[in-house]
């Protein structure tokens, strides 16, 4: 998630992303930061035999302000999944991605065993019209293999000119995973994060699919919409879709819990050190005037779209439906190095529910866990590993939490999550649906039991067969057999 600050006006995100900017930098600058052991600048003097040696002794001239840029990426990156070093172009560009415009496929990514994995296509762009789905892992762009790039290089990759073509190699799947050529064409991705329309002509549905600086003006706006096309005595609620939703701005979810609360804590981050501490409280101007609010979730589910969650469930103005958020917990802060040096990315804070909660590796649990009907060709791919699952991240104590399913029909018909979510706004108490949940577990398992007694039963009368078959004497078509015998 990102926090824009007085220092510096914007904000970025990449992937399952959370940052902020500017402001905590100066924690970079405190004493402890500046008195360093005498040991580190040993360690330090190393690197600088080595780069010389390097430099010196190499096959080849070497590019010294990449091994640079290298060196400074390899450090960041030891740290956790989330730190990394934006080199000046970089910088520009994720300045741009958060204004929810810029050229490229529209997939939100993060990196995972040295491949680009897709945390979830951006709706109506490129990548969610190729059928890009979350969970693939990208393996080459234009049949160049993704091994030793890093994230920024391989969103640079994928990102150019509009309507120049790019191919992307996928592996989708679970343990037999299958390899897939995906042509796109680069279009310019105009993220419009916020959609909405009413649903029985009660229910007012706004779909969130990021949280950049549009955000909160389109959720107004909606809202508005809404309140305006069903009347007052007939409008059941707000049914507000978060998943799949990677995160964004830090401020942008901070406003949007704001639209459905008028007191109390929103959310906290918590640093090294004690003063770092900052919180984020609602004031009033709670835009949904007390109707009753259903929040989706899914694995997809990170960040901001964890914090906006976790805020309405504690304050118990929203029932949560769906599967275990994505897990994304900490805070990174986008530090500009000045110049033409870009930025680092940097991890300084976790960040904690009202309640007091830190999401960090662990997600949020929905009020109702619903899974959805996964199609067969989708099975193996349906599911995110979560942030608990990445190499390197921040642990969270021993109870640390893996993904959850992270799959949504495109037919609402077909949408559990969101039929539960109307049933309950038409007056279903939530023990009833998850009764009904339950029930309907319970004739799932019959079915399947069913099925699989049949095909049993199936199997055991071809063998029967088979063994009937064994018994009878072979025919001898010439006759020649049967008069020995007569014989």
């Amino acid at each position: 998630m990102i926090r824009k600050t007085a220092l510096l006006a914007t904000g970025i995100a990449i992937g399952a992303g959370c940052a902020t900017l500017g402001q905590q930098a100066r924690s970079l600058l405190s004493a402890d930061a500046v008195a360093a052991p005498a040991d580190t600048y040993k360690n330090l003097n190393l690197f600088g035999d080595v780069f010389d040696k390097v430099r010196s002794d190499y096959v080849e001239k070497p590019d010294e302000q990449k091994m640079v840029e290298s060196a400074i990426n390899g450090m960041l990156m030891s740290l956790d999944p989330h730190s990394s070093y934006l080199d000046a172009k970089g910088f520009k560009e994720m300045r741009t991605q958060v204004e929810g415009r810029f050229g490229g496929l529209g997939i939100e990514v993060t990196q995972e065993d040295g491949v680009v994995k897709v945390v979830s296509p951006i709706d109506d762009t490129p990548a969610s019209r190729a059928g890009i789905t979350s969970g693939d892992l990208i393996v080459g762009i234009d049949d160049e293999s993704v091994q030793g790039l890093t994230l920024n290089q391989a969103v640079d990759k994928m990102r150019g000119q509009i309507n120049t073509p790019v191919k992307l190699t996928i592996l989708r799947g679970g343990k037999d995973k299958q390899k897939l050529d995906v042509k796109l064409t680069r279009a310019e991705i105009r993220v419009k994060s916020v959609k909405w329309h009413k649903l029985n002509d009660d229910v007012g549905y706004i779909r969130i699919s990021a949280f950049n600086e549009e955000t909160a003006d389109g959720l107004k706006n909606a809202m508005q919409k809404i309140q305006e096309e069903i009347p007052a005595d007939k409008f059941k609620g707000y049914v507000i879709d978060l998943r799949n939703n990677p995160g964004g701005l830090l401020e942008q979810s901070i406003q949007v819990v704001n639209d459905f609360i008028d007191k109390g804590e929103i959310v906290s981050t918590r640093g090294r050190n004690a003063d770092e501490t900052m919180r984020y409280n609602a004031h009033p101007g709670d835009l949904s005037k007390g109707k009753q609010v259903v929040v989706l979730i899914n694995g997809g589910s990170a960040s901001a779209s964890e914090i906006v969650a976790g805020a309405l469930q504690d304050h118990k103005r929203a029932t949560l439906i769906g599967t275990r958020s994505f897990g994304k917990g900490s805070v990174q802060t986008i530090i500009p190095l000045g110049g033409a040096n870009g930025a680092l990315r940097l991890t300084t804070a976790r960040y904690y529910t009202p309640s007091g909660r830190s999401i960090q590796a662990k997600g949020i649990d929905p009020d109702i866990v619903l899974l959805q009907d996964v199609p067969d060709d989708q099975k193996g791919h349906d599911e995110t590993r979560g942030e608990a699952s990445l190499r390197g991240h921040l642990k969270n104590g021993d109870d640390e939490k893996t993904g959850s399913q992270a799959y949504v029909p495109t037919d609402e018909a077909k949408d559990k999550q969101l039929n539960a979510a109307i049933e309950l706004l038409h007056g279903k108490t939530k023990a009833q649906i998850v009764a009904s949940i339950e029930a309907a577990k319970v004739e799932a398992a019959k079915a399947e039991a069913a099925k699989a007694a049949a095909a049993k039963e199936a199997a055991a009368k071809d063998a029967a067969k088979d063994k009937e078959a064994a018994k009878e004497p072979t025919k001898d078509p010439t006759g020649k057999a049967d008069a020995k015998k007569a014989n």
